[in-house]
Parts: C-alpha cells; structure tokens; sequence
C-alpha cells in the first residue's frame, strides 16, 4: 500500500513552477529556512488581492444558495483584506494598496450583479484538499483546490468554474483545466461537462473553454510528476539560464537575505517583500 507521507505531491501551483524553472520550484517547494524549519514565500500586491477576492468567493460554496448573498461581498472582502493589509499583502505603500483594494471591491461587486452560476446549486468535495493517487506506482499524488463546482441537474453532471483576478487571459497551454478536469473527475463522482473561467476583472459573464481529455491529461501530468520526482531523488534543480532567470530571480533575494521577513502566513510559512527600488541619482540632466 503507497504511504502519502512518503508521496510525492504535485499541484498546478508546484507544476508551473517546475516547468518555469527548476530551481524556482525547489526554492518555493522543497527549501525551509535552517534557522525557522519553514518555508519561504515571495508576497505580492497580485498575490494578495487574488487571495482576498477568492477567500470571499470560496466562503459561498459552503453556504445553501439562498443565504450565500445574505450579506454583502464586500463586507466580506474588508475583513479578508485585513490579512494582507500594508507589508503582509507586499504593499510599500498606500497609495499601491488602495488601488489593489479597489480592484477587488469592483470584482466582487461584479459578482452580486451577475451572480449567475455563483446563486444555483453548486457540489462541493468534502475534504479541505481534493487529491488522488496520480500513480501509486510511482507514489504520485496530484492534489489541488478548484474554484467552484456548478451542479447542472438536467444532466446530473458539474461545470468546473475558475475564479480569474488578474489582468491578462490564461495563457492556451496551461495545465490548469486538465489537472482541474483530473481532480474533479476522481474526487466526486458526477460527470464533469463543462469548464470556464471567469475574467472577474472584466468580464460579466463566464468564458467556456474545451474540456481536455482525461488520458491525455494524466499521460501530460504524470510524466511532468516523475520529472519532478527524479529531481527531488537525486536533489538537481538547475536553473536553465544557469545565473538566474525571471522565475527565480526574486525568490533567490529572499535565499541571499536580500529580502525583508513581514510575518508567516495561516500555513507557517515565512513571508517577505523585496525591497522598493530607488531611481539612480544624476548629478545632472539634459533637456
């Protein structure tokens, strides 16, 4: 019987990771600091304004449909917001951080007033992190959260609906619907017939994307997973410029104490923000 604390555990989140580079996805996923025994983690203003607008959005899923509106998003979204607030949310200032908080408010707002699929019947998987056995044979778990399950009662099947906050479109080749369309598929048992994201930056109403194939899918994933399971056994994660590229850069600053400690978050692990650049002075200009 494969042992899940001796597993290898895989999500979207790790998996990007590694692809963008290697030493990137050691420095966010294997590394602990020495002297705390956590790990380290790189805030942002788009980090936390992703996460308050998706706390809000998860706190319905638990709710019956007729009380998920009960009280505002917005009151919601101001105590979320208490989290992340100043250097915990990667703020070097107001100014930056009202700007975030605004956006934020305005993606909830256009939830309440286009609450579609977010009023009907939605299934929720009872476990805190959706995850199954990839390969037993290579003890690989795949584990992740998605967004929001739509229950559709006409066909007794879920629509997979992911939550976007940021300002560009999912790039085509993510792996996110398929590990998505993975996870769903083996943690509850109803057909998945749909999947969408929803642009809440911009966007009324969902944008329905093409369902990806299961055996392609996990064929995809698990030859990544095995990539990342070899690295890890004989502890090589190079990165491919071999000095530094953009995926790693920053979270190397936090490696080298050229980074500044704000806290820990809900999972213990220890937070920092890089420091604001300052403009070169000149002694002198042209115009």
């Amino acid at each position: 019987m494969p042992d899940k604390y001796s597993a290898v555990w895989v999500s979207h989140t790790s998996i990007s990771d590694f692809l963008k580079c290697p030493r990137a996805y050691y420095l966010k996923n294997v590394y602990k600091d020495p002297k705390t025994g956590h790990k380290i983690k790189l805030v942002s203003p788009a980090l936390a304004l992703g996460q308050s607008v998706h706390e809000v959005l998860e706190s319905l899923s638990v709710l019956p449909k007729d009380r998920r509106f009960s009280e505002s998003l917005i009151t919601k979204f101001d105590k979320a917001w208490e989290k992340v607030k100043g250097k915990k949310g990667g703020f070097l200032d107001e100014d930056t951080e009202w700007k975030a908080k605004q956006r934020g408010q305005e993606m909830l707002r256009r939830v309440m007033n286009n609450q579609g699929p977010i009023a009907g019947l939605a299934v929720k998987i009872q476990t805190d992190l959706p995850q199954f056995w990839l390969s037993e044979e290579d003890n690989i778990i795949l584990c992740g959260k998605v967004d929001w399950l739509e229950y559709l009662s006409e066909t007794d099947s879920v629509h997979i609906i992911d939550f976007k906050t940021g300002k560009s479109e999912e790039d085509p080749n993510s792996l996110q619907l398929p590990i998505y369309h993975l996870l769903v598929h083996n943690c509850q048992k109803r057909k998945v017939s749909k999947a969408s994201y929803w642009y809440l930056n911009s966007d009324n109403d969902l944008t329905e994307k093409k369902l990806p194939d299961l055996e392609e899918a996990r064929a995809k994933i698990l030859d990544i997973a095995r990539q990342i399971k070899l690295a890890r056994q004989i502890a090589r994660f190079k990165c491919p410029k071999g000095d530094g590229c953009w995926a790693c850069e920053s979270i190397e600053k936090i490696f080298r104490r050229e980074a500044e400690f704000v806290g820990e978050d809900q999972y213990r692990n220890d937070m920092y923000i890089l420091p604001e650049k300052k403009e070169e002075e000149v002694e002198s200009i042209i115009l």
